[in-house]
């Protein structure tokens, strides 16, 4: 069984491009696997790819906005977990 740990909240959302923006508390990396919950969102998607200010980056640091695209609709407020393996 995976944890996880909180690093962040959706800021925005673009239904017409399915690009979900995270406020970040903590460091995600491309190929981190998120699990991202809310009143009427529950799912878990690898991050495969991310933007900030529309350049490509392969991590975003605590304070940072960044973009992913995402496989399912997601709301303003929802909660983005990263999930770690158990050692």
């Amino acid at each position: 069984m995976a944890d996880k740990e909180l690093v962040g909240e959706i800021s925005h959302y673009y239904g017409q491009i399915d690009v979900a923006v995270i406020a970040l508390d903590k460091e995600l990396k491309v190929g981190d696997q998120v699990h991202i919950h809310g009143k009427n969102t529950d799912f878990v998607q690898e991050v495969k790819s991310m933007q900030i200010d529309h350049q490509t980056v392969e991590e975003g640091k605590a304070g940072e906005e960044v973009a992913i695209k995402i496989d399912v609709r997601v709301r303003k407020g929802d909660s983005v977990y990263k999930l770690t393996a158990e050692e």
